[in-house]
């Protein structure tokens, strides 16, 4: 008998993360005034606010407030006769449809409530520190639309390759090898500070034209990286570096658009042989490298990222 995949993929999310993330949907809930009371500085509901709001859009119609608020018909009827009532909203028939419109009035609050919305927002992100509020975003659009039941590997943004140097990115990819390998093979600090000091020192040789950085980048978010090194191993070999992707955007294509820049990149170039090095068990990532012509060339134990592991080599020479 095989087991139901959507029981053995609720099995593996960690209980403690879906007590954590209710509590944080409740503190979510209240601060933003859902619990009662003015809700974005008026003294209307949620759902009249968030109805004013799609109404604002234009041609809306009382039927489709019903899926997009989540409301029963019943509900929408009540309380858009109350916004009428209150000379918020205007009904205008153009046949068989009645369709919603703001009258003057209407627009003066629906400004009024956008304008309170952007400065309780812009007051939140001012308590975050650099670099935070963009993975705010992204985390927020993820869980959204997770909760929607919608796909999430791409988080619903395009994802950019952009070569060269931009602020942060040092930092950015340390984090992502520090996270991944704690979590696949266990590496900790010694790794993170081996990662960092390699690339900080890498960046200060971005002038030499056989050297170059590329990132994956989502909303201005650093979500994947990859380098070239053409001098540490001799004037004809290059050596693939930093090649990391982030686990919110596994599963895209975006491992393959990196490494194919990089690979135009040594080719362009005239380097001989393009060598990396890699743990064994990272079977993906070993399958991605055979994909585009390495080769494993040597294999030994080494202990220099603060655990011992089974190190490859994987070499491709020029085709």
């Amino acid at each position: 008998m095989n087991p139901d995949p959507a029981s053995v993929e609720q099995s593996r999310v960690e209980p403690t993360l879906v007590e954590q993330l209710r509590d944080v949907s409740r503190q979510m809930v209240r601060e933003l005034g859902f619990m009662g009371g003015d809700f974005a500085g008026t003294d209307l509901s949620p759902s009249a606010v968030h109805a004013l709001i799609e109404i604002e859009k234009g041609g809306v119609t009382a039927r489709d407030l019903g899926p997009l608020l989540r409301l029963e018909k019943s509900s929408v009827s009540r309380m858009l006769r109350r916004l009428i009532e209150a000379g918020d909203v205007a009904e205008e028939s153009d046949g068989r449809v009645k369709r919603l419109s703001l009258t003057d009035a209407g627009r003066h609050r629906v400004e009024a409530i956008h304008a309170f919305a952007r400065s309780q927002v812009a007051e939140a992100l001012k308590r975050l520190a650099p670099g935070e509020t963009r993975a705010a975003l992204h985390g927020m659009r993820l869980y959204t639309r997770a909760l929607a039941g919608a796909e999430t590997s791409h988080g619903g943004s395009p994802i950019h390759v952009v070569r060269g140097y931009c602020p942060g990115i040092m930092g950015r990819i340390a984090e992502m090898h520090a996270r991944y390998y704690a979590r696949e093979s266990g590496f900790g600090q010694r790794f993170e500070s081996v990662v960092a000091g390699g690339l900080a020192e890498f960046c200060n040789r971005l002038e030499n034209p056989r050297n170059a950085i590329w990132t994956a980048r989502q909303d201005g978010q650093v979500v994947g990286s990859i380098a070239i090194d053409g001098e540490d191993m001799g004037d004809d070999v290059a050596h693939l570096r930093w090649f990391i992707i982030d686990d919110d955007v596994r599963g895209a294509g975006i491992g393959k658009t990196l490494l194919d820049a990089a690979l135009a990149f040594v080719d362009e170039r005239g380097f001989q042989e393009t060598h990396l090095w890699t743990f064994a068990g990272l079977r993906a990532a070993r399958h991605l490298y055979e994909t585009r012509g390495f080769a494993l060339a040597e294999e030994k134990p080494g202990t220099q990222w603060g655990k011992e592991v089974w190190e490859q080599r994987f070499v491709r020479r020029r085709p």
